[in-house]
């Protein structure tokens, strides 16, 4: 979906995810470093407190009048293990060797909840470390839960005991402490995204303006026009690069442009002119056979001279009007005259262009008895006439030949149809059937659909065929249709 975003969304939304993302990064960050330093106070405290509590035995154990040994713990600190629990604010317990509870500084109703015995991994533990001591880490009650293990030694340093130091770790002030930095760091971050929102908005803008300008451009360029060039202020090094390749194809296209419709109208008038030589041609062949054979029979004296005469003056006739027609023809092609947009009944139009007709098989029927549209009418009629001219030379040589003319509405256009059912046009020919030259009858000037689809496209329409070889052709108009108020 990124990948759809035009460049401009791009650039803010990646500007607004980088402010995002480096806010989630640095709260994470925030609550580790929190965390961590909550951890290490921790410890640090208790390393305080394991050795204070040591120093306190260790002093109690010189004053003492009783031997020093494990038996005698219990005599030693009767009474000042809650003095030293008093003094250093922490209670403990004195276990012997074995890890059999020998005091606790608890008082006795929470008795119940000390380990009587040590378990045999704390002891193991314990006896195999290098520093002689082993810290136990627990969760109880939703804290966090250590308890220290560190042996008792006498004045020459031998154990008699083990020194049990439970601690809880209190993190309400540090939570307390998190949640206010966090809410005031919020704040910090919420400012900043608007700013951000606000600072992307106008940048992303400021990015792509040279751009857009550029791509309207791009889009608006056309070859059968003259296309402006860019010009902008102050553009950063790709902008310019990329303005100045786009004038400097402006000015390939126009020189292009120029070299291709000099092209395009001389190879039109040399197609134009061969289709004429061409055209000329055919009606001068059998004219001038015509006159040869008049002038080697000739007889003054024949008694028929009159009436050969006449079949010759005829035959002179007929070359020259075919001559004649061929040059309004491409007269009719070449200059069409201007389009008169008038209000008609498309129906009415169709039924008069089709009274010039005499077959019987040509057929005509309307959906409706008035379909208006603006069309000229003259250029309407030589459209219908053309087309109904094309489906008669087609069905000459069919049994049961049936043209059907038809007039309907599709929607906003109006569609006019001729369908015949002729010899139809070869799959290998129908791309050809709009060229200006193309033809397949023996004779004519093959400018009759060139000119048709011309007048249509002119009017905003289409012009289609549908055509089976050997079933017939249907030809199809539609032009835009004038709306009701």
């Amino acid at each position: 979906m990124f990948k759809k975003l035009s460049l401009r969304s791009r650039i803010f939304f990646a500007m607004i995810m980088l402010v995002v993302i480096a806010s989630i990064l640095i709260v994470a960050v925030t609550i580790y470093q929190y965390r961590e330093e909550g951890k290490d106070y921790h410890n640090d405290r208790l390393e305080r407190k394991e050795e204070q509590v040591l120093q306190s035995i260790s002093y109690t154990l010189k004053e003492t009048t009783y031997p020093i040994t494990t038996e005698n713990l219990g005599h030693i600190f009767r009474e000042e293990i809650y003095k030293i629990a008093d003094v250093q604010n922490v209670n403990f317990n004195i276990y012997d060797l074995e890890g059999n509870l020998i005091k606790s500084s608890r008082p006795s109703f929470e008795e119940d909840s000390i380990a009587n015995c040590l378990d045999a991994k704390i002891l193991n533990y314990l006896r195999d470390s290098g520093d002689k001591r082993y810290v136990e880490e627990k969760r109880a009650a939703g804290d966090n839960y250590q308890a220290i293990y560190s042996y008792i030694n006498d004045p020459k340093f031998k154990p008699i005991g083990i020194m049990n130091l439970p601690y809880f770790e209190d993190n309400t002030f540090n939570n307390k402490e998190l949640r206010e930095f966090l809410f005031r760091l919020g704040g910090v971050y919420l400012l900043m995204l608007i700013s951000a929102i606000v600072l992307a908005y106008f940048i992303s803008k400021y990015i792509t303006r040279s751009l857009q300008t550029i791509s309207d451009k791009m889009y608006r360029t056309n070859l059968t026009r003259r296309n402006e060039k860019i010009y902008l202020e102050n553009p950063g090094e790709e902008i310019g690069k990329l303005v100045d390749s786009y004038n400097r194809m402006i000015d390939e296209l126009e020189e292009s442009a120029v070299k291709l419709a000099r092209s395009e109208r001389e190879q039109a008038w040399r197609e134009m002119a061969k289709q004429v030589a061409h055209e000329i041609k055919n009606p001068l062949t059998p004219l001038r056979l015509t006159v040869q054979s008049f002038e080697r029979k000739f007889d003054p004296n024949d008694p028929d001279i009159l009436k050969k005469v006449k079949e010759f003056s005829k035959t002179l006739v007929q070359q020259i009007d075919t001559m004649s027609n061929i040059a309004t023809a491409f007269s009719s092609f070449a200059d069409m005259p201007a389009q008169q947009n008038e209000t008609l009944n498309v129906v009415k139009i169709v039924k008069l262009a089709l009274e010039i007709f005499n077959e019987d098989y040509i057929h005509f029927i309307a959906d409706e008895e008035e379909i208006i549209a603006k069309l000229d009418r003259t250029q309407l009629i030589r459209v219908i006439t053309n087309l109904v001219k094309n489906a008669i030379q087609a069905v000459p040589e069919v049994e049961s030949p049936r043209i059907l003319v038809t007039v309907a509405t599709e929607g906003k256009y109006v569609k006019i149809s001729v369908a015949d059912n002729g010899v139809g046009i070869p799959d290998g020919l129908r791309y050809r059937v709009f060229e200006p030259k193309f033809t397949t009858k023996s004779s004519g000037t093959g400018l009759g659909l060139g000119m048709v689809k011309n007048i249509v496209e002119n009017y905003k329409g289409t012009i289609t065929f549908t055509s089976k070889e050997g079933k017939g052709t249907v030809f199809t108009i539609k032009f835009p249709k004038q709306q009701r108020k």
